[in-house]
């Protein structure tokens, strides 16, 4: 990593009980979070807006919510992400299938019509080259109402965000998942 993190006695006492809560969750601490966490302030900010993404509630089930994630990821070229989401992609939709194709999701039937219009916005969003046009916009709201669309146009934007943080601070995986495509400059 190109930020070092703190001896965990040194962050606020009151972050300290999010990191218990990701021992117990994930088995380990979450090395982004120890990374956000020097910023207590961002660490606070980062953590309720992923908790309003990823609630119950939400009105992106939740296989979508993590097709989303790792399809960003993996375009950010972001390992930890890759690794993390592909393991709550694959606990999600019961196997590792959509995680091994992912990256062929527009060669591949085993995405269903919703599925490839959100990877389709997904990736208008993400790449730098792209724009969402109003007919892409039309078909993603054959899927989702006006509040549907906000909330899938923030996960993006999350995990964009989350993605870049990482892949600039060079945040490695944590081995929660088998890796479908490592980085080429990773070897």
């Amino acid at each position: 990593m190109r930020v070092t993190v703190k001896q965990l006695n040194e962050y606020p006492w009151f972050i300290r009980p999010f990191f218990w809560n990701q021992k117990r969750k994930y088995g380990a601490i979450l090395q982004p979070g120890l990374l956000w966490a020097r910023v207590p302030k961002l660490f606070a900010s980062v953590a309720m807006l992923y908790g309003a993404l990823d609630r119950k509630s939400s009105p992106l089930d939740p296989v979508l919510r993590s097709l989303v994630t790792v399809r960003v990821s993996q375009i950010n070229w972001c390992r930890f992400c890759v690794d993390i989401n592909s393991a709550t992609l694959a606990k999600r939709s019961g196997s590792l299938e959509k995680v091994e194709k992912l990256e062929q999701w527009k060669e591949c039937d085993l995405f269903d019509e919703k599925e490839r219009v959100v990877l389709e916005y997904t990736e208008a969003v993400t790449y730098t080259d792209q724009h969402v046009t109003d007919e892409l916009m039309d078909r993603l709201k054959g899927f989702f109402d006006d509040d549907g669309v906000v909330e899938l146009t923030g996960l993006i934007a999350f995990q964009n965000l989350s993605s870049k943080f990482n892949s600039a601070l060079d945040v490695p995986a944590q081995g929660f998942c088998k890796l479908p495509n490592d980085h080429p400059n990773d070897n």
